[in-house]
């Protein structure tokens, strides 16, 4: 885990709580990357994380998308919410459980043609146990949580 990663992590841990709505997309508190920068096309079209170059962005939904090729981006553009990891990025069990947290896009996992990231392993592991029930509940969350 990079310094940078560590610090946006302690950061949003301490000051969440003074926070009035999350982002619709997580990018952290140091960049405006999402998914710290790693491709969200080759999730699907390689199966890993593969990161992105600035050579290769795009800004959408307020955030920076980096890709590692022209073909990703241009995938992406055509069709964000295809590509998009689900709740903006954030961990997918946070938001299940009424929380915002950073989502790590090492700890992934494609479910019914959607992306989705964790905080870490051990929460990828609780998140694995009811895959569908996290899902349902977050799913009900993410509106409030972005209202809020």
């Amino acid at each position: 885990m990079t310094l940078k990663r560590v610090m946006s992590i302690l950061l949003g841990l301490i000051f969440a709580p003074l926070t009035q709505a999350a982002d619709p997309v997580y990018t952290g508190w140091f960049s405006n990357l999402a998914l710290d920068g790693y491709d969200p096309v080759a999730y699907f079209e390689e199966g890993a994380p593969v990161a992105g170059s600035a050579d290769h962005r795009h800004e959408w939904n307020g955030a920076t998308w980096q890709f590692a090729s022209a073909a990703n981006r241009d995938a992406f553009v055509a069709d964000p919410m295809a590509y998009a990891p689900q709740y903006g990025g954030y961990c997918a069990w946070a938001v299940a459980e009424g929380k915002e947290a950073a989502g790590d896009p090492q700890h992934w996992r494609i479910v019914d043609g959607k992306l989705y990231v964790n905080y870490n392993a051990d929460i990828q592991t609780r998140w694995e146990a009811d895959i569908p029930g996290f899902i349902e509940k977050a799913d009900r969350n993410w509106p409030t949580l972005l209202a809020e």
